[in-house]
């Protein structure tokens, strides 16, 4: 699967590889239609079936992914509510055992999230994963999202790592076509990224249901 003495830099992303997408779909699925159709005195279905296409609208874009801009849009404090609905943030199966393991290794271990900061941050603060990593990179700080070949240059003169040395892990198809077009040697994606859904079937990469599949030895 992956030959871990070639590895130099391990590049991780967040959502979906390291936390369970569940929290996520929950909180953009349920409870922001909740707050939304409580605000405007619709139905629940109502609210979904609004928010639904503005939601699509922004697919793959950076605005996505922006707490910011959705708090603007939706006139909801996006944040606030994310800081409300933390208890439901968990990791997914193997993940602080994965990270120990490639700290053992003493290879650079990065973490690559198209994440905002204060989704970044409330999630860091609930699991306390941010002492496995040697840096922790937001899209937001380049201005451009994983899926796009500008976030992966800018990445790269930030990081300077060798291409054929690294490997990326990532839940998101989309993103990993976009490193994978960059020139990073190992792809693997997730196929279980979140813990109350079936496992999706990915052909194109190196794929795995859980990070110990890869972990190193």
């Amino acid at each position: 699967m992956i030959d871990w003495s070639e590895i130099e830099t391990v590049l991780l992303d967040m959502d979906g590889t390291l936390l369970d997408l569940k929290f996520d779909n929950y909180f953009w699925k349920t409870v922001v239609p909740e707050y939304y159709a409580e605000r405007e005195s619709i139905s629940f279905d109502e609210a979904v079936t609004h928010l639904e296409p503005i939601f699509k609208s922004q697919e793959g874009q950076l605005n996505w992914y922006c707490l910011d801009y959705w708090s603007e849009e939706l006139d909801i404090d996006i944040a606030k509510l994310k800081v409300e609905t933390r208890e439901h943030i968990k990791e997914l199966p193997d993940t602080r055992v994965f990270l120990a393991a490639v700290k053992k290794t003493g290879k650079r271990c990065v973490l690559v999230t198209n994440a905002h900061v204060d989704s970044l941050s409330v999630k860091m603060q609930k699991t306390g994963l941010i002492e496995f990593f040697d840096a922790i990179v937001s899209a937001h700080d380049f201005g451009y999202p994983k899926e796009q070949q500008s976030f992966w240059q800018a990445f790269h003169r930030l990081e300077q790592f060798d291409k054929s040395k690294t490997v990326m892990v990532d839940d998101s198809l989309s993103v990993l076509k976009a490193a994978d077009t960059f020139g990073i040697k190992y792809i693997v994606a997730i196929t279980k990224p979140d813990s109350s859904a079936p496992p999706r079937i990915v052909h194109e990469f190196t794929a795995v249901e859980t990070l110990s599949e890869i972990q190193p030895k």
